[in-house]
Formats: C-alpha cells, sequence, structure tokens
C-alpha cells in the first residue's frame, strides 16, 4: 500500500526546496541522538527540561541526567524486543517521563505513535492497529481504559498486534511492567544502532479531520530537526533563552516547537501538565521563560482571566505577578487554530506582547510560516489586523509557500487571488501510511495540498505575507457561491456579548447549503436572534449573512483548539427545508 511510482516522484518534488533534494540535509546531526549525546558532552551541567505536575510539583533535569534517563529508557525498549523501524504507542499526557520515553524512541530508531487520550476508544483502537504497535505504553491514569481498548471490551476496539504494555507512574499494578521502577535497573549508556539515520522514521502522528478515519503521517528524524532549525532561526531563538510547553505532547505543536527546537538550539523548556490560566503567566515569571507556543482558544482564557483578575482589582497577570516580573519574556507563538482579528486586538492591547501569529499542519512536521520578528510594532499590527484576517506570515527557510487553483490542476494563482496554501519543502512529511489514494491526490502536482484556502499579499520589499481564509472543504457553498466562514466570523466577533461565533453551513433544500451561526455568548449578555442577525445583515449581503442563530454553551475543539464546525451541522436540521428571503 505504498505510494506508486508517479506519487513518489511528486512526493520527492514536494520536499525539495529550492532545487536542494530532500537528501541534501540542512543540520548538522546525524541524528536525533547525536544531537543529545551533543548537548550533553557540550553542556552537562546546564538545564535543560523542567516539568511541572498536575498539583504543582517541579522537576528539574540537567541535559547529562536527561541523557542518562533516555539511555536507560533505550535499554529497556531494546530489553522488549523493540528494534528500529518498529512502532511504538502512547496513552500519555505531559510529563517528564513522557518526553525521555520520546528520546528513548528516537535514539533507538524506533517509531513513535502518541495517541490523544481525548479521543473516543473505538478511534484510538484503529489508529493502534493501523500504526502496527508492539507496544504501548500507559500512564497509570489510563489503565483501565487501554485495557478495554486493548482487549475489545468496547465497540470498534481491539488491538491484538500490541504484545506489550508498560505501565508510566503510580505505583506499581500486578504483573504490568512499571516503567520507572525498570528504569532504575538499566545501564546509563546506549550505543545508536547503526542504522539509524535522518531518514528513520520518528513519528507516525494522526489527522484530526472531523469525518472519516484518520490519515497517519510519517515524519522523519530529519524533519523534526529541520522544522526546528528553521524556527529557531526564524525567530532568533538560541541556546541562552528557554521556551515552555503548555500544548499537549501528543501532537507535533507541542512536540517539534516546545521540545525539539529547544534541544536543537542548546537551550532549555519548562514542560507543564496543560494550560492553567492562574498559573501561566506567574509560572513564566518564575523560570523566566522568553517564549510560548499556545493555540488561539488559550488566549481567549488568557484574556477572561484577566478582565475577571481586573474585576476584583488584582493584577491581570495573576496574583504576586507584575509587568515588571516579565521583562524577559519576548513574544507568543500561535497557531493550530483560528485566530480572529478582535482577539488579536484584544490580546495584544491587554497584555502589550506581541503575538507571532503562524501556520503549518502535521504534514508539514509543525510549522512553515511566521510573521517575521523584524517588524514595528505598528507594522506587525497592520498585518495582524487591517486584511481581514490575521497574516499567518512568510514562509521559514526549509519551506516555499504558493497559491493554487483549489480544483487541483495545478495552476499558480497571483497575488490577492484565493485558492489553495500550498507547500513544498524540507520538512514535508514522507507520506501518509497506507494511504495511496490520499497520497496520489495530495501530492497531485509536486506540491503537499493542505486543503485551506488563503492568499498573499506583498510588502515593500518583496516579502510574501500568506493569510488563510478556512479550509476548503468547509466554505460554505450557497446555490454555487462559496463563502468562507472566516468572513462571517470576524463581523460575529465584532458584536459586543459574543464569546464565540462560527458560521456553519447547514444543508438546505433550496440552495444546497445556507448560513448558519453557533453564538455562546459573554456572561451576562442578553443578546437575541434578531439582534445579532440584524447586526450581521449591516455588514453583510444577505446572501453570505447567517439565516439563523443556534445559541449554546459549549464548542467541540480539537485538542490544538481547531473548532469542529461540521460536528454543529446538526443543530441546524430544523431549517433544511426553510426557503429564505431578504
Amino acid at each position: 500500500m505504498h505510494p506508486d511510482a508517479q506519487t513518489l516522484a511528486n512526493i520527492r518534488a514536494a520536499r525539495t526546496y529550492h532545487e536542494r533534494a530532500p537528501e541534501n540535509y540542512l543540520v548538522p546531526y546525524r541524528h536525533i541522538a547525536h544531537l543529545l549525546e551533543n548537548r550533553a558532552s557540550e553542556s552537562p551541567e546546564k538545564t535543560f527540561l523542567i516539568a511541572y505536575d498536575a498539583d504543582g510539583t517541579r522537576t528539574e533535569y540537567t541535559y547529562a541526567d536527561f541523557n542518562a534517563q533516555v539511555n536507560r529508557a533505550a535499554n529497556l525498549l531494546w530489553s522488549l524486543g523493540i528494534r528500529p523501524n518498529d512502532r511504538v504507542a502512547t496513552l500519555a499526557y505531559n510529563h517528564a517521563e513522557t518526553v525521555i520515553l520520546y528520546c528513548a524512541c528516537w535514539k533507538l530508531g524506533a517509531t513513535l505513535a502518541p495517541q490523544n487520550a481525548t479521543e473516543d476508544d473505538a478511534r484510538i483502537a484503529f489508529i493502534l492497529r493501523n500504526s502496527e504497535a508492539v507496544a504501548l505504553f500507559v500512564r497509570h491514569d489510563y489503565l483501565e481504559r487501554a485495557a478495554r481498548i486493548l482487549s475489545g471490551a468496547s465497540e470498534g476496539s481491539g488491538a491484538p498486534n500490541v504484545r506489550r504494555v508498560v505501565q508510566m507512574g503510580g505505583a506499581p499494578h500486578g504483573e504490568i511492567m512499571h516503567f520507572s521502577t525498570e528504569l532504575a535497573v538499566q545501564a546509563e549508556d546506549f550505543s545508536t544502532p547503526d542504522h539509524v539515520s535522518l531518514e528513520s522514521e520518528a513519528l507516525l502522528v494522526y489527522t484530526s479531520g472531523t469525518t472519516g478515519a484518520p490519515k497517519g503521517v510519517v515524519l522523519t528524524q530529519y524533519n523534526l530537526l529541520v522544522d526546528a532549525r528553521g524556527i529557531s532561526d526564524w525567530q532568533g531563538i538560541t541556546g541562552n533563552q528557554r521556551m515552555m510547553c503548555v500544548l499537549p505532547i501528543h501532537h507535533v505543536n507541542g512536540i517539534v516547537v516546545t521540545l525539539i527546537t529547544p534541544l536543537y538550539v542548546g537551550g532549555s523548556l519548562v514542560l507543564n501538565r496543560q494550560f492553567q490560566s492562574q498559573t501561566f503567566w506567574a509560572r513564566i515569571a518564575a523560570e523566566k521563560v522568553h517564549i510560548v507556543s499556545v493555540v488561539p482558544t488559550l488566549l481567549q482564557f488568557c484574556c477572561e482571566y484577566a478582565d475577571a483578575q481586573q474585576a476584583s482589582g488584582k493584577s491581570i497577570w495573576g496574583d504576586h505577578v507584575r509587568r515588571g516580573d516579565l521583562t524577559h519574556f519576548r513574544h507568543i507563538i500561535c497557531g493550530a487554530g483560528t485566530l480572529s482579528v478582535a482577539l488579536t486586538k484584544r490580546f495584544e492591547d491587554q497584555f502589550d506582547f506581541p503575538i507571532l501569529h503562524g501556520y503549518g499542519l502535521s504534514e508539514t512536521t509543525c510549522y512553515s510560516c511566521f510573521l517575521p520578528i523584524d517588524l514595528g510594532w505598528h507594522e506587525h499590527q497592520d498585518w495582524l489586523q487591517r486584511h481581514g484576517y490575521p497574516s499567518i506570515g512568510c514562509p521559514i527557510s526549509p519551506n516555499e509557500m504558493a497559491i493554487f487553483d483549489p480544483s487541483g490542476s495545478g495552476v499558480p494563482l497571483g497575488e490577492g487571488e484565493r485558492g489553495e496554501i500550498c507547500i513544498r519543502g524540507h520538512n514535508v512529511m514522507k507520506y501518509y501510511f497506507q494511504r495511496p489514494e490520499a497520497n496520489a491526490e495530495t501530492f497531485k502536482f509536486g506540491w503537499f495540498r493542505s486543503g485551506d484556502e488563503g492568499f498573499f499579499l506583498s510588502d515593500s520589499r518583496g516579502r510574501q505575507f500568506f493569510f488563510i481564509t478556512g479550509r476548503i472543504k468547509e466554505l460554505i457553498n450557497r446555490g454555487g457561491v462559496k463563502f468562507s466562514p472566516f468572513d462571517i466570523e470576524e463581523v460575529l466577533l465584532s458584536i459586543a456579548g459574543v464569546k464565540v461565533g462560527l458560521a456553519i453551513a447547514f444543508e438546505n433544500n433550496y440552495y444546497g447549503e445556507e448560513v448558519g451561526a453557533y453564538v455562546v455568548l459573554e456572561e451576562g449578555a442578553a443578546l437575541t436572534e434578531a439582534q445579532i442577525l440584524a447586526a450581521c445583515r449591516a455588514k453583510l449581503t444577505f446572501e453570505k449573512a447567517p439565516k439563523v442563530v443556534v445559541f449554546g454553551t459549549e464548542v467541540p475543539v480539537t485538542t490544538t483548539g481547531k473548532y469542529q464546525r461540521l460536528k454543529l451541522r446538526d443543530h441546524f436540521t430544523a431549517w433544511r427545508a426553510v426557503q429564505f428571503r431578504p
């Protein structure tokens, strides 16, 4: 089920950067183990990892400590019969042991298949089977669930290919192997097998699509390192800087931006069990963090927390934290979800720190572009606020970007024309695992086709600034005329009292699809449907404006903060047979 010869040729073209072949590497390391061993040798006493548990317990590892633990874990994996190219799955969360296991897999040359614990049992079981994982490392909190999934006790579950389960955390449990107990008896030296290389598969992560079977994205060790190089070069991240991770490390954002990037430059990182508004700024201040990577949902949480603090006469940064405690902090990285102009303005006005907006996908390892860091404050705000959408910036060094006709014809489009965002470069994935049809379509003309609609504008220096206007499959097709949900959502979010406003394409007998609005109100707001519809029609044509408003209290999102609009369509079935007129 590997790609055919033509598709492989197209993939190779899509993994080429400015005519530089994918095997003409841009990094000086032989593999991730080589990088880690260099760091442990050059800076053994330098702090690499600071990890906070859910209860605030803090653990710190130097590069030498961390490398020794990784070696112990690699020896454990080897003793379990795990060899290069085997798949190792995890059902875990942010924890120092999780990071140690990840790096041990890469030292050994095994492929990591991290699971998202918020997914349902059937989906996790499908991924365990599809990935052909031979072992599953499980946090103690999830042991019972893992047993249910592996045994097939719940509908759609069962993964007979998993031959070993290892418990991580908690007290030893029965006959199940206990990770930290076994680690203690392993040697602190490990020799990476000779055939581990930059081409060794490192990650098998699955897309979080709302329909159909998830697709496995195969990323190599080179993918991880070259994207980390591009991120660090673009943002001027060096070994004397510290990053903080509040995103889940089962996803490429958490893995690449705030685990691999600090390792690549010889810096350090603060790993949080999860995001918490009340500790976010306090931890940045205490640990002297320079950069944090977030998703738009977390910016919203920061703003709401600041509002509540201010209403109580307290510091917007949290108790006992002042702006002067954050002089070392540089900026917020934000991507992986829909960032609105309104939220951008609100956050930057409230906190006076820049948002370095960017864009990328699992299929392009992580980030493919960012706003430049050399923009003046007013120019920075112009690119975020003046064009109807916040710009996702310019391509970073491992890849190129362009806009093509969304039909897949391979016809490039010019400045200001909307089409499909396409990417090619060294950070493009190896391929989708066991999905020949998806590979053929995705790499149809030698670029990676993102499925996202966008456009670009140029600045006075000729740099192309890209914008994303929506998922092509989520565009609202009303009677053959297509509208971007982002356009409509900017109007919804400009209405005072609207906390979340999503434009939903719902089935309609007259136009195929009609425009609906799913709205979550701010606490205390008393807006009516008529008021929201009137505000939208004051700024949008009748055709483009919502015809129906459904009020709710929750919005389905992926773990990376992306709104799942397609899951809201059923809320509008009552209006399927209604013909809306001006």
